[in-house]
């Protein structure tokens, strides 16, 4: 995440009060709305209570971050928003100084993040979009990455399944809009990159590769044919009714099937050349996935760490 510089800008503490002007109690404490200069030459003017910021107030970072909200004991807590120097935005719940809870995080290539938090990190249901190609991936996230169930969606075709560690992981489908469904399998496969010093092991790389099992049309429902009326026996005549005259005998009406079953034979990946189906990679930004065209059964989803501008957590 490019959240520059956030956990570098500490607010001043509680006994490096700088310079005041403002309301005070009895016993000359900060308390009511004020301002105050801090010795490091950040600024905050809103609310104070025994002393500390308390309530409404906004808090101008010397290097140009501002957050803008709510405070409890001198600490972010409740609904505030937070501009970090680098120009992202995080908007939504705070609590003792976290990003936690529900919030929308604007990062500086555009791409936004819009679901839960826990502890400053992505973490529960969310939505990101990125916004360079428009796909999004919807679904589970856990200590910041994309795991558990998800969706990714790009213009025309989206991946349902399981990720794991950033990663597609276990059986999954691409659903195409021109009307049918690829089904298959993303199988972990480990690559070594590159050679490092001799004391040093070599980088391993796990790269999901998917591999396809068959092709289905989409799932439509079909109405069903109305029950067929019982026939009408008439007395002294034995023979089936329409084979008088040279009629051949009237079959019995079947009612109308899915499409998907039976009609529609599925196609084995082996009975397709393996270049049918292949999307090519692209650079999603800072947080993307990079994979290799469906068509050709490969597959890698990869974070662009080094685009992202977030200092550790």
């Amino acid at each position: 995440m490019s959240d520059l510089g956030s956990e570098e800008l500490e607010e001043e503490g509680e006994n490096d009060l700088g310079e005041y002007e403002g309301e005070r109690n009895e016993a000359g404490e900060r308390h009511g709305h004020g301002r105050a200069r801090l010795p490091n030459g950040d600024v905050y003017e809103g609310g104070y209570e025994h002393g500390k910021r308390h309530g409404q107030g906004t808090y101008k970072f010397k290097n140009g971050a501002r957050y803008v909200g709510e405070y409890f004991k001198n600490k972010k807590h409740g609904q505030g928003t937070f501009i970090y120097p680098d120009g992202s935005k995080y908007e939504g719940e705070w609590v003792d100084d976290l990003r936690h809870g529900h919030g929308i995080y604007y990062y500086v290539n555009n791409d936004t993040y819009t679901g839960d938090w826990f502890a400053h990190q992505r973490h529960g249901q969310g939505t990101y979009i990125y916004a360079e190609t428009g796909s999004k991936y919807v679904g589970t996230w856990v200590n910041g990455q994309q795991e558990g169930a998800a969706e990714l969606i790009h213009l025309n075709h989206r991946y349902q399944g399981k990720f794991l560690n950033k990663n597609p992981v276990g059986p999954g489908k691409y659903v195409f809009d021109i009307g049918c469904e690829q089904h298959g399998e993303y199988q972990l496969t480990d690559v070594e990159r590159g050679e490092e010093e001799e004391e040093e092991e070599a980088v391993v790389t796990v790269i999901p590769k998917w591999k396809a099992t068959k092709i289905t049309e989409l799932a439509l429902w079909t109405p069903t044919l109305a029950e067929e009326q019982p026939s009408v026996d008439v007395p002294g005549q034995e023979e089936v009714p329409g084979m008088e005259g040279g009629e051949e005998p009237v079959e019995e009406a079947q009612p109308l099937t899915d499409g998907s079953d039976g009609e529609n034979e599925f196609l084995r990946a082996g009975e397709e050349e393996p270049d049918t189906f292949r999307e090519e990679g692209s650079d999603y930004g800072r947080e993307d996935f990079r994979y290799d065209n469906v068509e050709q059964g490969n597959a890698s989803f990869e974070e662009d760490d080094s685009r992202q501008s977030d200092p550790p957590d």
